[in-house]
C-alpha cells in the first residue's frame, strides 16, 4: 500500500468538498419543493470518499444504501441519474450501475449487504478477483439481513468489506442504545473475519483502512468489517426534527472536528493544496451545482402508473383493483 500522490490528495479534498456542497444544496431544494426527500450525509464526508478511493471501478462493485451520496460522487456515478432516484425516478434515469459499479440506492435497511455477498460469491465461483464494498449505517448493523451476510461471508471466506459508517444515531436512537458492548467492530469476531475501527473524519485514515481491508480480500484472504467513527450533523432525513431527541448543544459538542474543515487545514499545512486550488474548487462547485439544480427543475413529473409495474410478471387481484382506483382518480 502507497501514500496517496500530491495529485490524489487533491482530488479527495475536491471530492469531498463538491460532496459537502451538494448535500448542503440538496437539503434546500428539499424544502424548495425542488425534491420530495433527502438523507443527508454532512459529517460524514471524509468516510465516504476515503473508502470510494479504495474501489477499482474496473473490476469491485460498491452496494450502497441510501446515504452514500459522497461514494457515488467520488467514483464519478453519474449524479443527476443518481438523484433521479430522490426525484421518484425509480430506475434512476441515466444511472448505468454496471458501468459504474455502484448499485442503486436501497431505501430497506440491511437489504444491501446480501446482494454484495452473494455478488462476492459469484467472484470467487468464477474465479475472478472483484471485490464487493458493502456500506451499513450502525442502525443497519441492528438488522437480520446484515448479519446474515455476514455470516455467509465468513463461512465461505468471500472477497467483501463491510464498510460500516458509525454515524452515532439510528434517527432517534443513539449509538449506546444499539450496540451492547459499544463495538461494531468487535462483532466481526464472531463471524470469523477481522473487525477495524478507524477515524472517520480523517479521509486519510479511512482510505489506508479500506485499501488494506480491499487487499486483503482480493489476496482470498476473506472478509473485513470496518467501524469508521464520525457523526451525523443535522437530520436523518429531510423528514425528521432532530431537535426532538438532541439539543444543538449536544450536536456541536459531540460532533468533534469537521471532517472537511480538517481536511483542509492539514493538506494546506502540507503544501498539497493553496488558496489558489481552493477558490478554483469553490468555483468549479457554484457552476456545477447549478447545471444540477437546473437539470432536477426540468425533469417531468412522474407518471403515477409506474408503482404497478416491473414488480410482478403479473399483478395480484389487489394491485388490479388498486391500479383502477389509482386510473379513476387520475382522470377526476
Amino acid at each position: 500500500m502507497s501514500d496517496p500522490t500530491p495529485a490524489e490528495e487533491r482530488e479527495l479534498y475536491r471530492k469531498m468538498a463538491k460532496a459537502r456542497a451538494l448535500d448542503i444544496e440538496l437539503v434546500r431544494w428539499q424544502r424548495q419543493g425542488i425534491i420530495p426527500a433527502f438523507p443527508p450525509a454532512l459529517g460524514q464526508e471524509a468516510a465516504q470518499v476515503g473508502a470510494a478511493a479504495a474501489i477499482d471501478t474496473s473490476r469491485d462493485f460498491a452496494f450502497p444504501m441510501y446515504r452514500e451520496i459522497g461514494v457515488a460522487l467520488a467514483l464519478d456515478v453519474d449524479m443527476y441519474g443518481y438523484l433521479g432516484n430522490h426525484n421518484g425516478n425509480w430506475n434512476g434515469g441515466s444511472h448505468d450501475p454496471v458501468a459504474s459499479r455502484f448499485t442503486p440506492i436501497q431505501s430497506v435497511v440491511g437489504s444491501n449487504s446480501p446482494h454484495a455477498v452473494g455478488w462476492a460469491l459469484g467472484q470467487k465461483i468464477d474465479g475472478l478477483d472483484g471485490v464487493a464494498v458493502a456500506f451499513v449505517g450502525d442502525g443497519g448493523t441492528s438488522q437480520g439481513d446484515t448479519h446474515e451476510a455476514m455470516n455467509f461471508a465468513g463461512v465461505w471466506n468471500l472477497p467483501v468489506v463491510f464498510f460500516v459508517t458509525n454515524n452515532q444515531w439510528a434517527i432517534s436512537v443513539p449509538f449506546s442504545q444499539q450496540v451492547a458492548g459499544g463495538s461494531i467492530a468487535a462483532r466481526a469476531a464472531g463471524y470469523g473475519f477481522p473487525g477495524v475501527v478507524v477515524d472517520g473524519n480523517d479521509v486519510l485514515a479511512v482510505r489506508e483502512a479500506t485499501i488494506a481491508a480491499v487487499e486483503r480480500a482480493r489476496r482470498g484472504e476473506g472478509p473485513t468489517l470496518i467501524e469508521a467513527k464520525t457523526y451525523r450533523r443535522g437530520p436523518h432525513a429531510t423528514s425528521d426534527d432532530p431537535g426532538r431527541y438532541r439539543t444543538l448543544e449536544e450536536e456541536r459538542r459531540d460532533a468533534g472536528e469537521d471532517p472537511v474543515d480538517r481536511y483542509r487545514a492539514s493538506a494546506l499545512e502540507r503544501g498539497v493544496i493553496d488558496e489558489a486550488f481552493i477558490a478554483e474548487v469553490d468555483a468549479e462547485i457554484v457552476a456545477w451545482l447549478e447545471s444540477i439544480r437546473t437539470h432536477l427543475v426540468s425533469l417531468p413529473a412522474r407518471d403515477g402508473s409506474e408503482i404497478f409495474e416491473n414488480v410482478y410478471a403479473e399483478l395480484t387481484p389487489d394491485l388490479i383493483e388498486q391500479r383502477a382506483d389509482w386510473a379513476e382518480g387520475a382522470r377526476a
